[in-house]
């Protein structure tokens, strides 16, 4: 005899949501099958389906749908959030997606959550009050550590800034089981466990990743076996195809992460009722016995039998059939009706909109009250004499100071202060809340950072040196394209500072990569390359100030020396990015750098008198093309110098826009001076033999300026 359901909650809304994403799955795949043109199978029969009506991604959810609306009904938390991945419409049909959205964004339509920019199952929900949905990517595990971040921003906004909205508010994420193998998985569950965030993770398994099996997910096939021993989690295992015992133990996980206790893990098993996805053919490694016993346990009879006749009728459910197929096609309509997305708008969004309002995240929500700082582009006269690290601490410090949602992270800042000491002395000063050691994931601390971001607060991350960043590849990449992807609808703005280069006569592949030439490729971000302490002080407070997200590239032969030393401009000092400082005047040559080879070429230059004029670029996105374009139409010569690798280094888009924009005022090829396309080398010696020295941007000078 089936059991009760659950009497606190509404089981009438939970079945009209599954009900309704099963229409919508059936429906998608009867439509990428030319089948018909409605919800209702009497609606059209086997006609052929113009291009513009077919759904060009489609990943079906039947199967998994009962579970994820059963926990989608316990997500009311005014600062719940939620981090899915693209089986997960059920969920946001249960947190209120407009159904015209959620079948007009597949069919890449204007409006939705993405405007057509992004695969129709990638979804997204903002709100300003009430539960959202972060922002899903095509990569799997990347959902993780970004809610990982949100979770511990509940604790910040809680308990460091008394926001009693964020009391007993959660962060939950979904993910199948193939996603349990993923650095982000794991890297989240380190963070949860060691911090007890309020969060919940949501496994359902069906068994398969694509096609390959969950024994080769994780040992044995059930992560939730092989977590019974984990420390300060709650774990728990069980059918997802059973509507009221998947309730009770989502009911149980629910409220302990509620409460306070820590985080919790909860696996429900479920059937993939359908294909990977709309082009996959499941046949092609399941056997009909494989896929008929999945049928065999669709939770959706499972469902009507727990609710016919306990909390309605069969009449009522007929008639909640019916109501679900008139709302489903309503929104089909609806969904046709709007137009392609409009393509002259494509350009918007990759960096924030000039405004207040940019600076509002989820409908209202703002990292920095910008508006009530005092900001100058104008140096402070008589400021002392500080050393590269000095300044980028003391702005931190004076950041920290003026604005409390500001937090600095990352691993070795707190008590040893950094491996270069730039962070040394600010947890004393400013707590654990708010400069913290983190695990030794970089993965881990931008997903964080972007949960931290969407939340409202700045944070500034540390990636130890720049080559450490490459297992943090996805998480920068869906944090520079968040905006753009979601038509502005979030945002994570952050700084991450990265220290990188040749260290102080000494080298190596490890940490001495600079490479910087991937951030200026990577959309959405700012990079920022100060050669000096004044501009590093003035560049990272416009990025700690700034609704994009920001590198922010310490040089280490800056930190670890006194070359870069500079004046302090003050603690109101602002520098926009994308403006070059011109160094030195020249009437001959123009030689464009950044970072610490401003130094060596000032050094080459002295050689020529009057001749070469010096620009800093300082930022590389953007970067100053009218000042640099300028310079040449002035001296007609170019020189191009930079530590990254010669070849597709940046100097070759300076070169290149140079040669369209400027060339019939060149008297001479432009020339790079660059490092071989060879790693940084260890010894000394090697080290000068990679690097542009002063010697060898001499006499690229004297060559250019003989030619």
């Amino acid at each position: 005899m089936p059991r009760a359901p659950l009497p606190d909650l509404d089981w009438r809304r939970i079945a009209f949501h599954v009900l309704a994403s099963r229409a919508m799955d059936e429906l998608e795949e009867a439509i990428n099958r030319g089948e018909r043109l409605g919800a209702r199978p009497e609606s059209g029969g086997r006609k052929q389906v113009p291009r513009e009506h077919l759904v060009l991604y489609q990943f079906s959810a039947r199967g998994h749908d009962v579970a994820q609306c059963i926990l989608g009904a316990m997500l009311d938390g005014t600062r719940d959030a939620a981090g899915a991945y693209y089986r997960s419409r059920p969920l946001l049909l249960a947190l209120g997606l407009p159904y015209a959205d959620a079948l007009g964004s597949p069919l890449g339509r204007s409006g939705g959550f993405s405007d057509g920019r992004d695969i129709g199952v990638v979804c997204n929900l903002p709100r300003a009050e009430g539960p959202v949905v972060l922002p899903m990517a095509g990569d799997v595990g990347s959902q993780y550590t970004p809610v990982a971040g949100w979770a511990q921003a509940i604790t910040y906004h809680r308990d460091v800034l008394r926001d009693t909205r964020w009391q007993g508010s959660i962060g939950v994420a979904l993910g199948g089981d193939g996603s349990v193998a993923t650095n982000g998985f794991w890297s989240a569950l380190t963070m949860a466990t060691t911090l007890r965030l309020p969060m919940l993770f949501y496994v359902e398994d069906n068994g398969l990743g694509i096609s390959v099996g969950g024994e080769m997910q994780t040992p044995g096939g059930n992560i939730a076996a092989n977590l019974a021993a984990f420390g300060d989690l709650v774990v728990r295992d069980g059918d997802g195809c059973d509507p009221i015992a998947a309730a009770t133990l989502l009911q149980e996980c629910v409220a302990h992460v509620r409460s306070g206790a820590g985080p919790a893990l909860v696996r429900l098993t479920v059937p993939r009722l359908s294909s990977h996805s709309g082009p996959d053919n499941q046949k092609g490694y399941r056997t009909e016995t494989e896929i008929a016993a999945d049928q065999a346990r669709d939770p959706l009879p499972r469902l009507k039998a727990a609710l016919v006749p306990a909390v309605m009728s069969s009449a009522a459910w007929t008639a909640l059939e019916a109501e679900v197929l008139d709302t489903v096609e309503a929104a089909l309509t609806e969904a046709r009706a709007r137009p392609a997305p409009d393509a002259a708008t494509i350009a918007r969004y990759v960096y924030a909109d000039e405004g207040p309002a940019a600076d509002a995240i989820l409908g209202g929500l703002v990292h920095v009250e910008r508006e009530a700082l005092a900001g100058t582009d104008v140096p402070s006269p008589d400021g002392p004499p500080l050393r590269f690290a000095e300044a980028v601490r003391r702005t931190l410090r004076h950041e920290l100071a003026v604005n409390p949602k500001l937090v600095v992270f990352g691993e070795d800042v707190g008590k040893k202060g950094g491996v270069h000491l730039v962070t040394e002395g600010l947890q004393r000063d400013f707590g654990v809340s708010r400069v913290f050691d983190t695990s030794l994931s970089e993965e881990g601390i931008i997903g964080r950072a972007s949960g931290l971001a969407m939340s409202g607060l700045m944070p500034v991350a540390e990636i130890q040196f720049r080559k450490y960043a490459d297992p943090a590849t996805e998480q920068l990449n869906n944090t520079g394209t968040m905006r753009w992807r979601t038509a502005n609808r979030f945002a994570a703005p952050m700084v991450v500072r990265m220290p990188g280069g040749f260290g102080k006569d000494v080298g190596d592949p490890w940490h001495s990569l600079s490479d910087e030439v991937r951030f200026a490729h990577a959309y959405g971000w700012q990079v920022a390359i100060p050669s000096n302490a004044s501009d590093a002080v003035g560049l990272l407070r416009a990025a700690m100030r700034s609704p994009n997200p920001t590198i922010f590239f310490e040089h280490r032969s800056l930190l670890m020396t006194g070359t870069g030393s500079a004046p302090y401009p003050g603690d109101d000092y602002v520098l926009p990015f994308g403006r070059a400082a011109v160094r030195r005047a020249g009437t001959d040559v123009t030689l464009v750098t950044w970072g610490a080879m401003v130094h060596r070429c000032l050094e080459a230059a002295e050689r020529f008198g009057d001749r070469v004029e010096v620009i800093d670029l300082r930022t590389i996105a953007p970067w100053d093309r009218d000042t640099v374009l300028a310079s040449v139409s002035k001296t007609g010569r170019c020189v191009i110098v930079h530590e990254d690798n010669r070849t597709a280094g940046f100097g070759a888009e300076i070169a290149g826009v140079v040669a369209e924009a400027a060339f019939w005022r060149l008297d001479a090829p432009v020339r790079r001076v660059a490092p071989a396309d060879i790693p940084m080398p260890y010894h000394e010696v090697l080290l000068e033999a990679v690097l542009p020295g002063v010697e060898r941007i001499a006499e690229a000078l004297e060559e250019t300026l003989s030619a």
